[in-house]
């Protein structure tokens, strides 16, 4: 999947127009987004997307809107032509320590911190980095508004799932491949046969309600 050159402004499609105005007062913008707030178990993941001024990546919308394969191919183009990635990511036993709210922002100062440029904005949705000195602008289902933002929801949604992945194969019994830590039927069931294992998030009450030790 290659980027394309925009060259009307007229020609902008709807989900770039609303970076491509900004630009013309804040040329550099990161669009931050997160995977992960709502799970069982595993991490939270963010992602900063700067990308370039003038181009189009075809395809680019909200994360959960897009199939695997296609966040895939996204998420390779993205890599390739963004001018810059960073990605944030916090675990199980610091979401419990600080609460879910409190680790997405700071996993969002990661990601911003691993950024190689320094934005001029950053497009957040629906968070504000009270402890990140850049100007900000938060938005109200910002990655189906701004392709930053976006783009940022299919970095962080393919990261966080390879994470999971990897954790399905440490710890098959749950089948974190299929679930990928969210609280589906299979997946309380699987919880409350094995109970609860090191990647649980033991703050959630659907986690705290189950007794079991790990490996019973």
């Amino acid at each position: 999947m290659k980027s394309e050159k925009i060259f009307s402004h007229n020609s902008v499609p709807p989900i770039f127009k609303y970076d491509a105005e900004l630009r013309e007062q804040h040329p550099v913008i990161a669009g931050i987004d997160e995977a992960g707030r709502g799970p069982l178990a595993g991490p939270v993941v963010a992602a900063a997307v700067i990308l370039p001024s003038g181009y189009i990546m075809p395809g680019i919308r909200d994360s959960k809107k897009t199939t695997k394969n296609e966040r895939k191919d996204l998420f390779w183009s993205i890599v390739h032509n963004a001018e810059s990635v960073g990605v944030g990511i916090v675990g199980p036993e610091v979401i419990d320590e600080i609460n879910i709210l409190e680790s997405t922002k700071r996993a969002m100062k990661i990601a911003v911190e691993d950024l190689t440029l320094t934005p001029d904005i950053l497009l957040i949705d629906a968070v504000k980095l009270t402890s990140v000195e850049i100007k900000q602008q938060s938005m109200f289902k910002g990655e189906s508004v701004s392709a930053s933002i976006a783009a940022a929801s299919i970095i962080a949604k393919v990261v966080r799932d390879d994470i999971m992945m990897d954790y399905h194969e440490k710890y098959p019994v749950y089948r974190f491949k299929k679930h990928k830590g969210y609280s589906t039927k299979l997946h309380m069931e699987l919880i409350e046969t094995h109970g609860p294992c090191p990647i649980h998030r033991m703050s959630f009450n659907k986690v705290k309600d189950v007794k079991l030790p790990f490996g019973d």
